[in-house]
């Protein structure tokens, strides 16, 4: 991701489609299963840079994801990005993960501590065999594996359990050390939150692409409680878009579209050129505002 660049000259930037990436989680029952891949089939048109698939808190999810990156890298032209996280795994545990995922051709790790088992904003304490943090878990994937590329997470309104902007920010920077060379953020709604972050960033010496999570909102409930175990706020303007709304679904479909849409509008007019979309698994939000940012479908043939 570049710089926001200043406008030009009539006032407003030119600009471009933008790069994007899309992330899924892996099914739990087949019905779960059927939906992703009619969702991972309907985007894959749009040639996302990569798309990722999560792992659940202390690798409960492990060996879905990996059947899903399996399965991506057999049947798609798509690019996956394996999550991993260290959290309550002994360091062996977590390096077969790795070695599995390169043996199969994954070269693009989304690296994370990972969440306590009793939730976020639990008491993280490293297991006695583990990664002591999520900088350790890069340093060790790039020694090992110099050909995998290492992305991270970055908060714009801090992680939950920092103590302030500064001690996040050197967080961010051990990790950019250890050798990520991308962050992704928690997703917000204000975009004023990721320039202030991006400014902070920058000050703290930090220049790695901060590419900027998308949430297009698929039920504004559900959306406010992840929100607020995430440690993400809400605006007040968001939540009187979504009143009302609450059995009214295709009203509710259009209202998301059009408030993620303008939120990535804003942020391409000031220069931000990747977006990363959280897309829960469905595709009609996320292929509809992708299409308003001027992303066309096009076929893997044409692509080549």
């Amino acid at each position: 991701m570049t710089e926001p660049t200043p406008p030009a000259a009539d006032g407003h930037p030119e600009l471009k489609a933008p790069a994007i990436s899309f992330e899924f989680f892996p099914p739990k029952t087949e019905e779960m299963e059927r939906n992703l891949w009619e969702t991972i089939k309907r985007l894959a048109p749009l040639h996302p840079n990569f798309v990722s698939v999560t792992y659940g808190a202390g690798g409960s999810t492990r060996e879905r994801t990996h059947a899903t990156i399996s399965r991506i890298l057999a049947e798609t032209h798509l690019t996956p990005a394996a999550h991993l996280t260290c959290v309550d795994a002994p360091c062996a545990d977590v390096d077969d993960v790795v070695a599995r995922y390169h043996q199969v051709g994954v070269r693009h790790i989304v690296a994370l501590r990972g969440d306590p088992a009793s939730g976020i904003g639990g008491l993280y304490t490293p297991h006695p065999q583990g990664y002591r943090s999520s900088a350790d878990l890069v340093a060790s994937i790039k020694r090992r594996y110099p050909d995998i590329e290492v992305t991270v997470s970055a908060y714009p309104e801090k992680h939950p359990e920092s103590a302030s902007f500064d001690a996040d920010l050197d967080t961010l920077k051990a990790k950019v050390d250890a050798g990520a060379s991308r962050a992704i953020t928690q997703f917000f709604f204000d975009n004023d939150l990721y320039f202030r972050y991006l400014d902070r960033v920058r000050a703290h010496g930090i220049e790695i692409p901060i590419v900027p999570g998308i949430l297009p909102v698929q039920n504004f409930k559900q959306a406010a409680n992840f929100a607020q175990r995430a440690g993400a706020s809400v605006p007040h303007w968001l939540a009187e878009k979504f009143e009302g709304l609450e059995d009214d679904p295709d009203t509710r479909r259009l209202v998301a579209a059009s408030v993620a849409a303008g939120q990535v509008h804003k942020l391409a007019k000031h220069g931000v050129d990747t977006f990363h979309f959280y897309t829960m698994n469905r595709a009609d939000l996320v292929f509809a505002i992708c299409h308003l940012l001027g992303i066309r479908a096009r076929s893997a043939q044409k692509a080549a």
